[in-house]
C-alpha cells in the first residue's frame, strides 16, 4: 500500500471522518485486519477559520505549504486537503512540493461527469458557495451550478462553523437542512453537491429528495484507490 499525507484539522471534526473512512474504505478491500498507512498532520484551527483578507489567506498558504512539505519529507506519496475550503490554495501548495494533490473539486467534478450530471446546486460554508474559484473549477468538468441563496448561505455557514466544527449535531439544524435542501430539488437541477466535509453530519446523502454528491465520500475515494495502487 501507498503511504497517503493527510492535513487535517480544518476542522478536527472533519478530520475524524477522513481517518475513519479511509481506514474502512481499506478493510473493505483488504479485508477486517488491515487498515490505511497515512501521515496525518492536524493543523491550529484558529489560525485558519473564517478568513476573508488576502493577508489571511497568504499566511493560510503558508502554513499549508509548510505542512505539505513535512508530509512530503516524511515519506507520503500524495496528498489529501481535508477541507473544501482550503482548497481554495491548493494549486500554490501543489506547486511547493513534488507529490500530487487529490484535488477534491476534481475528483467530484469527474465523478458527477461519468454519472452524467449536466446541473447541480452546491451547499457549503459562505466561501465555498459564493466565491468563483470552487464553482469555476466545477463548471469545467461540465456542470451547470445553480444560483446561491445568500441568507440561505449565511445560516448554512452558521451551521457549520457554530455547530458541525465543534462536533455538536442539533436536530433543529437537520430540520432545516432538510427544508433547504427540499426547496432546492424545486430548481431545475439533477443533483445536490455537499461541498462541506462536515454536513455529511447533518445530511444523509443515500435518503434524500436528490441525488447527493458529498464531496468528502468521492475525496475519501480517491484516497483509497491511491493508497491501494490505483489512483
Amino acid at each position: 500500500m501507498r503511504k497517503i499525507g493527510l492535513i487535517g484539522g480544518i476542522s478536527w471534526a472533519s478530520t475524524e471522518l477522513y481517518y475513519r473512512h479511509l481506514n474502512k474504505g481499506v478493510q473493505k478491500r483488504l479485508g477486517t485486519a488491515c487498515s490505511a498507512p497515512i501521515m496525518l498532520e492536524s493543523l491550529n484551527f484558529c489560525d485558519l477559520s473564517r478568513l476573508t483578507t488576502p493577508e489571511q489567506w497568504t499566511h493560510a498558504k503558508d502554513v499549508l505549504i509548510a505542512s505539505a512539505q513535512r508530509l512530503e519529507a516524511a515519506g507520503a506519496t500524495a496528498l489529501m486537503i481535508a477541507a473544501n475550503s482550503m482548497h481554495k490554495i491548493a494549486e500554490d501548495v501543489s506547486a511547493a512540493i513534488s507529490i500530487p494533490i487529490l484535488h477534491i473539486v476534481d475528483e467530484t467534478g469527474e465523478k458527477m461527469k461519468a454519472d452524467g450530471i449536466k446541473a447541480a446546486a452546491v451547499i457549503g460554508t459562505r466561501n465555498v458557495m459564493t466565491e468563483p474559484w470552487f464553482r469555476q473549477r466545477l463548471v469545467r468538468h461540465g456542470l451547470a451550478l445553480a444560483p446561491y441563496d445568500m441568507s440561505r448561505a449565511d445560516e448554512i455557514d452558521r451551521i457549520i462553523y457554530e455547530e458541525l466544527m465543534q462536533g455538536k449535531v442539533i436536530e433543529n439544524s437537520r430540520r432545516t437542512m432538510k427544508t433547504f435542501i427540499t426547496d432546492i430539488a424545486k430548481q431545475d437541477v439533477q443533483a445536490l453537491i455537499l461541498a462541506s466535509t462536515e454536513l455529511v453530519m447533518l445530511v444523509d446523502p443515500d435518503a434524500n429528495v436528490l441525488p447527493v454528491y458529498d464531496t468528502t465520500r468521492i475525496h475519501v475515494a480517491a484516497g483509497v484507490d491511491w493508497i491501494l495502487g490505483e489512483g
